[in-house]
Formats: C-alpha cells, sequence, structure tokens
C-alpha cells in the first residue's frame, strides 16, 4: 500500500530541507516506476540515481522515457550485456552515466566496445567519503571507492580525461555514515551520544576533503582541455539538509524518505510519515492472545539485527514472538489486540528499508484517504528484477 497524501508530503519535506539544492532521485528507494515519475513531476527534484546498468537502460529506453533522461548509475558495473547496449545507442549514451572508481573500469567497457567503435561514455567518479582514524586502521563508513583523497581524484580524472571514448561528467560521494546512520536510535542515549559525535568529526572532515577533490578534478580537467564537471552529487535522506549546505555539492540524492520506513525513525531533525506498508492475514489462533499471521518475514539487507525486522503497526500494541520474529511462512503475534482478529484479518506492518518491499509485491494499491484510487505496479509487477 502506498499512502499518496503522505508519499507528496513526504515529497515536500524533502525540498524543504534541501533549500533550493536539486535532488537526485535514488530510484533503489521506490522501485516503481510510477513513483518515480510521480516523484520527478514535483519541483525540486531532478534526475535519477539508479542502482544497476540494466535498470538505467531499461528506465532510459521504457514506458515514460521522457521523464528519465538523466540517469545516473550509482554504483560500477560488470554486465557486458548492458554495457554492449549503451554503448550501440547514442541516445541511450547522451542519457545514462556509469559510475567508475578505477581505470579497470574503463578497461573493461573497451573490452567490451572499443573507442571509436562505440558511443562516447559519459562517467561519474565514485569518491570515498568515509572517516579514517587512527593512521587508517579505524575505517567508519561503507566500503565503497578505493578514490579517498584529491590526489587520488585528480590522477584518477586525468587518466579518464585523456582516454579516448569518455567524458567526466561528475563526481559522487556518499556520505553513508551521516546519511544512512540514525543520531537518535530509540531507547539507545550513549548509542546516541557516540553516533552524534562520530557524525560531528565525519562531517568537518569531509567538509575540508571533499571542497579540495573538486577543486583538483576540476582543474586536472581543465589542464587536460576537458569540460567541467555538470554535477557533484553527495547524500542521502539521513543528511538533506546539512549536504545541501555544502557549497561545493551541486545536487543531492534521497529516495527513502518517500516511502518513510522504519530505519528514519531514529533521526533528530526530521520524522517522515510513513507512506509504504504491507499487510498479512491472520490464518491461526494458537492460544489466547495470540494469532500466527502468512508469511510476513520480510528482512532488511545490512547487518543482522532487530532493526532490520518489519515492526506490526495497525492493530497497535502487537509484538512479535522472540524465539521465532518475522518469519518466510508465519509470524506469531501476541498482545491485547490478538483476541479481536479473526482469521482472514489483515495486520499492517513498516518494512525497515524501502525500496526492497517491493521486491516481494507485484503491485502498490495507492490509497488517499480511506479510498484505493490506483494500482500501479513494482519493478516486479513490470516482471523487473535488478
Amino acid at each position: 500500500m502506498l499512502d499518496r497524501t503522505a508519499f507528496r508530503a513526504n515529497a515536500v519535506a524533502l525540498t524543504r530541507r534541501a533549500a533550493g539544492t536539486p535532488i537526485r532521485l535514488a530510484s533503489k528507494s521506490l522501485r516503481c516506476r510510477t513513483a518515480l515519475i510521480e516523484a520527478l513531476s514535483l519541483d525540486g527534484f531532478a534526475g535519477v540515481l539508479a542502482y544497476t546498468l540494466p535498470e538505467a537502460l531499461w528506465l532510459a529506453e521504457g514506458e515514460g522515457a521522457s521523464a528519465f533522461s538523466d540517469v545516473v548509475v550509482g554504483y560500477p558495473t560488470a554486465n557486458r550485456a548492458a554495457l554492449a547496449q549503451l554503448a550501440g545507442s547514442e541516445r541511450l549514451a547522451e542519457r545514462v552515466t556509469l559510475m567508475i572508481d578505477s581505470v579497470d573500469q574503463l578497461d573493461l567497457i573497451d573490452d567490451v566496445a572499443p573507442p571509436g567503435q562505440r558511443a562516447e561514455i559519459q562517467v561519474c567518479l565514485d569518491l570515498d567519503s568515509s572517516l579514517k582514524l587512527a593512521g587508517d586502521r579505524l575505517h567508519i563508513g561503507v566500503r565503497r571507492s578505493p578514490i579517498h583523497t584529491a590526489a587520488d581524484a585528480a590522477v584518477l580524472a586525468r587518466r579518464v580525461a585523456l582516454r579516448p571514448g569518455f567524458r567526466i561528467v561528475g563526481l559522487m560521494s556518499y556520505e553513508a555514515q551521516i546519511a544512512g546512520v540514525g543520531d537518535a536510535p530509540p531507547g539507545r542515549f550513549l548509542r546516541g551520544l557516540a553516533v552524534r559525535w562520530m557524525q560531528r568529526r565525519s562531517w568537518g572532515e569531509l567538509l575540508e576533503r571533499r571542497a579540495k577533490v573538486v577543486d583538483a578534478v576540476q582543474y586536472s580537467l581543465q589542464q587536460v582541455g576537458a569540460g567541467p564537471l555538470r554535477f557533484v552529487n553527495a547524500g542521502g535522506t539521513g543528511s538533506v539538509e546539512k549536504t545541501a549546505a555544502d557549497p561545493v555539492v551541486t545536487e543531492v540524492a534521497a529516495g527513502s524518505g518517500l516511502y518513510g520506513p522504519t530505519l528514519f525513525d531514529a533521526y533528530r531533525t526530521f520524522t517522515p510519515r510513513p507512506a509504504a506498508m504491507f499487510a498479512v492475514q491472520v490464518v491461526r489462533r494458537p492460544a489466547r492472545g495470540w494469532v500466527t499471521a502468512a508469511g510476513g518475514g520480510w528482512v532488511a539487507s545490512g547487518p543482522p539485527g532487530p532493526d532490520r525486522l518489519p515492526t506490526p503497526v495497525y492493530p497497535p500494541g502487537l509484538t512479535m514472538a522472540p524465539t521465532e520474529m518475522a518469519g518466510e511462512v508465519q509470524t506469531p503475534l501476541r498482545g491485547d489486540a490478538a483476541d479481536t482478529l479473526k482469521l482472514g484479518d489483515r495486520v499492517w506492518f513498516r518494512h525497515a528499508k524501502a525500496g526492497e518491499l517491493c521486491e516481494h509485491v507485484d503491485v502498490l494499491h495507492v490509497v488517499d484517504g480511506d479510498r484505493v484510487v490506483d494500482v500501479v505496479p513494482t519493478y516486479r509487477g513490470e516482471g523487473r528484477a535488478f
């Protein structure tokens, strides 16, 4: 289920936090073409950050392609068939930008389609935005790009710019330790203090380093007669206002905040409205105060833990059995509301993450108030799994 009112309210909240900086829509967090088009039609959103090249090509040439004329693939690819498709189409090459952090990725592209025999490929450099302490022995953040310093970025930028068949158009740096880690985890005061200290330290370091990287890349491009960067992308739903205030950033990335999953309940500065939920049916009544629902084990990716589990939200007061939790085929639930539920009644859950919800369902029922106003396919419902 997708609540249209909450979705639009979340979109307005994101653009307000961005304060005029364009938001590139993270498709991984929505995985529904209709929802992507809806968001892109709103003021403040421009462009898509896709998560695979096959997905980017599908968006850029499929139904509604006019909305997807600027798609950046957020992760490097080794999909040879998709690379051949991109290289064989001038139109797709104009619409889709690849992510790179190594000359090895250029070698792979050239092996699939040599320069001079293909369209020019647009690329974006991926900067590692993690925090490194204790002489690089302590790494805080995600393991992404090997490009960490301004010198690293300048060397790669120069090598790409001098290489036939490629054009650097952007730079991306995703500060996951800030954008994706809640600074006010419920019931964990000391952890919240530790997270806020880490994020202050990380932000101060990244703000200075990213500015040096952008200057170094722009200078390298100028030295070899290449064009300037078209965009500098950074951030995510959890850091929109902070990232948008960075003077070198030209656009922020966001998507999860439109659906409002439970992982974003742990932030002090914003609270998205729950816009996407799923329901399972009661199929057993094993004991007084208990019901069992069919399925429900839609566990989110990432470090395994309770915060990756779906949360029963309606009827209120239901909790999962600690010995079973959310199961693939059944999920026992207990609480006062259990005795009011009949077989076939629905229990509504919120997912821990955003887009992963759509991997389980073929359609989203769009509601406005108490009415279903539309039924739209997810990626899965359109026969796509990326």
